[in-house]
C-alpha cells in the first residue's frame, strides 16, 4: 500500500525525503491513473493477467467522462428532444397530440436519475475489481513514484508499469470579451435548467451539433458559428452538407468560415462580433455555448519527471500505447486520435497486455493497435456513423477504389417512417471490391453501421454484401443498393463455400 510521508506535530507534511522512504521493491506492477472506461478497461485487463494492479482516481466524482459530463448524459437530453420533435411532427401522421409541453425539470431529473445508475455501477465495478482501488490525486516524482494527495494527506505510491488514463478537459481558445460575458460550456450546458430565448453556439464539431441541435428542439433560435469551412469535418464533405441542409430545414442557423473577434455584455444580450470572407457581421443572443473542443488533462502529472515528453503540449504515443517513456502507456482522451468510448477501451486493453509484458519482461513483438475498424458515430438527427476509411482518407492514402451512395428518402421504409434526410455510401477497393469504409447519414445510422462493421471485421466484399438476404421493408436493406452498384464494376472474386457446406450434415 501507499507508504505515508511523515509529519510535523502542526500536521504540516515534512519537506520529504522521499528516497529514503520508497520500498525496495515496486508495490504495484501496474499504476493507472484514472477510473473512467479506458482506465477500468487497462486495470481489467491487466488484473485479468495477473498483475498486481492500482487504480488512482483523482476526480471529484468517480464514472469517468462518458458517464458524467459526455455520452450518457448528452444523450439523456438528446432523446428528450428528439420524442419532442416526433410529438411536433404528429398530424404528418395522421395523429393529434394535445397539451404536451417541454418540461426541463422533468428532463434533468430523467437524466439525473440514469446517469446516477450508470455512474453507481461503475463505482461499484472499481470497488470490487481484482485490483486496488485509490481516491487520490496524483502526480510523478520520478518514473516509478507517484505522489498521491488525499486532502492534506500525502502518501508515496509505487509501480514498474503506468497507465495514464486521465481523460480530458474543456479547450480555452481565447476569444475576447467572451470570459468576462460569461457563457456555457459542454459541461454546463448539460445540467440547464432553462432554455435561452436566443442561442449561439462557438464550434461545429459532435459536441456544438449535437447540444446545437438539443436546445433548437426545445426551444432556442440557435446559430451555429463554425471556425472551418464546413461543420462535423470528421467525416466527408457530403455529409457535412447534408447535416447542414438538415438543419437549416428545422430552422438552425449555420454560419461556416467564421473568425470570432469579440463578445460584448450589452442591454440587449451578448453581442457576437465575427467575420466571415471580407464581411463583418454581428448577432445578440441570450446565451453562448462554448464547444470548441476538448484537450487532454495532464496538468499537475508532472510528467517530466517521468521522463515523458510531451509535443507542442500533447502527449504522444506509437502503436503499442507508449509514450517517450516505455514503461508509461497512455489511453483514451489523453492521446487521441479518436475521442470515443470503445476506442478508449481498445486501447486501455492494448495498454494493459503491453505493460505486463513489460513489467515481465517477455520481450516478444509488442500488440499494436488497429484502428481499421475504427468506428465513430453522432446522434444528431439525422445520425451520422462511419468506420474505417471516408472516402477523403482513400483518396490521400492513394488507395485505388470506388464509391457509390443511396438516398435514403428513395427507400421505402424511410419514407414511411418520414425520413428526408440522409444517404448510404459505401467505399470498396477496387480489385477485389472488400469493404474499406462506410458512413451512414440517416434514420438509425447508430444502429445501421454495425452490420458494416460486421462485414468489415472479416473482410468481406462488396458481392458477398450484396447477396446478403435483407428483409423487406426495412431501412437496414438499403445497404445493399451501394454495394450492388459497386459490384456491377468489379469482377466477383472467387466465392468460398457457402455456410450451409461447412456444417456437417446429421444422420
Amino acid at each position: 500500500m501507499p507508504t505515508p510521508l511523515p509529519r510535523h506535530e502542526s500536521g504540516e507534511t515534512v519537506s520529504p525525503q522521499w528516497q529514503s522512504l520508497k520500498p525496495a521493491e515496486p508495490e504495484f506492477d501496474v499504476a493507472v491513473i484514472g477510473g473512467g472506461s479506458a482506465g477500468y478497461a487497462a486495470a481489467r485487463t491487466a488484473a485479468g493477467l495477473g498483475a498486481r494492479v492500482v487504480v488512482i482516481e483523482g476526480g471529484d466524482e468517480v464514472g469517468g467522462l462518458c458517464i458524467l459530463r459526455g455520452c450518457m448524459p448528452s444523450k439523456s437530453l438528446l432523446e428528450s428532444a428528439h420524442r419532442w420533435h416526433d410529438i411536433r411532427r404528429a398530424r404528418e401522421f395522421g395523429l393529434v397530440a394535445k397539451a404536451v409541453e417541454v418540461n426541463m425539470e422533468c428532463v434533468q431529473a430523467r437524466k439525473k436519475h440514469l446517469i446516477g445508475g450508470f455512474a453507481a455501477y461503475r463505482q461499484k465495478q472499481l470497488r470490487n475489481g481484482k485490483f486496488t482501488f485509490l481516491r487520490a490525486r496524483a502526480s510523478f516524482l520520478d518514473a516509478n513514484t507517484l505522489l498521491l494527495q488525499r486532502g492534506r494527506k500525502q502518501e508515496l505510491l509505487t509501480a514498474s508499469a503506468f497507465i495514464i488514463a486521465t481523460g480530458s478537459v474543456i479547450t480555452r481558445v481565447p476569444v475576447p470579451g467572451l470570459w468576462e460575458t460569461g457563457y456555457l460550456t459542454s459541461d454546463t450546458a448539460l445540467n440547464a435548467d432553462s432554455i435561452p430565448k436566443r442561442l449561439a453556439v462557438l464550434g461545429g464539431g459532435v459536441i456544438a451539433v449535437e447540444l446545437g441541435q438539443f436546445f433548437a428542439r426545445v426551444g432556442a433560435r440557435t446559430t451555429l458559428l463554425q471556425r472551418s469551412k464546413r461543420i462535423v469535418r470528421n467525416y466527408d464533405p457530403d455529409v457535412s452538407a447534408e447535416l447542414e441542409r438538415a438543419f437549416k430545414a428545422e430552422g438552425i442557423d449555420v454560419r461556416t468560415g467564421v473568425k470570432l473577434l469579440e463578445v460584448r455584455k450589452t442591454g440587449k444580450g451578448k453581442k457576437i462580433f465575427f467575420q466571415r470572407g471580407r464581411k463583418q457581421e454581428e448577432i445578440v443572443v441570450d446565451e453562448i455555448l462554448y464547444a470548441l473542443g476538448r484537450e487532454p488533462a495532464l496538468a499537475g502529472l508532472n510528467l517530466d519527471r517521468a521522463g515523458v515528453m510531451l509535443e507542442e503540449g500533447k502527449l504522444r504515443v506509437s502503436g503499442t500505447m507508449a509514450t517517450s517513456a516505455p514503461h508509461i502507456f497512455a489511453v483514451g482522451d489523453t492521446v487521441g486520435p479518436y475521442e470515443v468510448v470503445h476506442i478508449a477501451i481498445q486501447q486501455g486493453e492494448v495498454a494493459a497486455r503491453n505493460a505486463v509484458d513489460h513489467v515481465r519482461g517477455d520481450h516478444e513483438v509488442p500488440e499494436k493497435i488497429d484502428y481499421r475498424l475504427k468506428a465513430v458515430v453522432t446522434f444528431t438527427d439525422p445520425e451520422i456513423a462511419m468506420v474505417g476509411l471516408t472516402e477523403t482518407e482513400a483518396a490521400e492514402r492513394k488507395i485505388d477504389h470506388l464509391t457509390a451512395s443511396y438516398p435514403f428518402n428513395d427507400h421505402g421504409k424511410a419514407q414511411i417512417g418520414g425520413h428526408e434526410f440522409g444517404f448510404v455510401k459505401l467505399i470498396a477497393e477496387k480489385s477485389r471490391g472488400e469493404i474499406i469504409g462506410a458512413e451512414i447519414i440517416g434514420p438509425h445510422a447508430s444502429d445501421l453501421i454495425h452490420e458494416l462493421i460486421a462485414v468489415m471485421r472479416y473482410r468481406g466484399t462488396v458481392h458477398e454484401l450484396a447477396a446478403m438476404p435483407h428483409y423487406h421493408p426495412t431501412l437496414a436493406e438499403i445497404i445493399t443498393y451501394p454495394a450492388e452498384e459497386i459490384a456491377e464494376k468489379i469482377p466477383p472474386s472467387p466465392t468460398p463455400a457457402a455456410f450451409s457446406e461447412l456444417i456437417p450434415r446429421q444422420g
